[in-house]
């Protein structure tokens, strides 16, 4: 894996760097789920089934990364009773392989460690191997299902702690 440069800051979902990537983070999950390009108005159907408007403060958060300088990926974070959820991490292709996963990872686990969450969740597919690497290279442990989620096939939890020593980015 090659380090690069990576920074992160929050946005809004409906800003435009935000919109274009997270309306690329669901057309390759289309992609990789169908095995085939998007249909027309596929893309827009997961847009309105997953939406991403939650991911504001008080009760969310959507990261936006750059990798030097060049708007690479973005990762989510909602508020749950129970502690939260990761959300919408993608990194573009042109730069994966570089840190940028786990960039966005620990960014977005020292926000969330600063507000008090101690425990993150997230589920994802059989067919996104990398993002399960990703996750389990970073302490996230398999878990038992904990949601019904139509897609959900891989469960994972992290146990934040106070001082865990994980750099921020």
């Amino acid at each position: 894996m090659t380090t690069s440069t990576w920074t992160t800051a929050p946005a809004l979902p409906d800003h435009p760097d935000a919109a274009l990537l997270l309306r690329e983070y669901l057309t390759e999950m289309v992609v990789r789920y169908h095995r085939r390009p998007p249909r027309a108005g596929e893309v827009d159907a997961a847009l309105a089934e997953f939406p991403s408007d939650d991911l504001v403060p008080p009760t969310g958060l959507l990261l936006l990364a750059w990798c030097g300088g060049r708007l690479a990926g973005c990762a989510g974070l909602r508020r749950q009773t129970d502690g939260a959820e990761l959300t919408r991490v993608y990194v573009r292709t042109a730069y994966r392989g570089r840190g940028g996963g786990a960039a966005l990872l620990a960014a977005v686990e020292q926000r969330a460690r600063a507000a008090g969450v101690r425990r993150i969740r997230l589920d994802t597919r059989a067919d996104l191997v990398e993002a399960r690497a990703l996750y389990a290279r970073h302490g996230y442990q398999e878990v038992p299902a904990f949601n019904a989620g139509r897609y959900a096939e891989h469960w994972f939890e992290k146990v934040l702690t106070v001082d865990d020593p994980t750099p921020t980015r």
